[in-house]
């Protein structure tokens, strides 16, 4: 089931538009026009987003999870030597 698409600044919707003509232009020698882009872009923001968007998150546990190792490691560092006492 399709998502809703994310909701883009005019300027990054605009500048997003003209890669996508650009590719088409140099990789397929197609012209593309603005509608024709704009439905492209709200293709893959709709379908493929998700899955990037999920493995942004997933990269992201795994870097804080790694960061908590280490940070884990450096409280440990602190500990100081207890001395018993006879």
């Amino acid at each position: 089931m399709p998502t809703k698409p994310v909701k883009l600044p005019k300027e990054q919707r605009d500048q997003m538009i003209r890669l996508i003509q650009q590719f088409f232009e140099e990789e397929r020698g197609e012209t593309l026009g603005d509608l024709a882009a704009d439905g492209v872009l709200d293709f893959f923001m709709t379908r493929l987003s998700p899955y990037v968007y999920n493995q942004a998150l997933a990269d992201c546990r795994n870097l804080v999870g790694q960061r908590m190792v280490s940070l884990e490691e450096d409280i440990y560092a602190l500990e100081q030597k207890v001395k018993l006492s006879r």
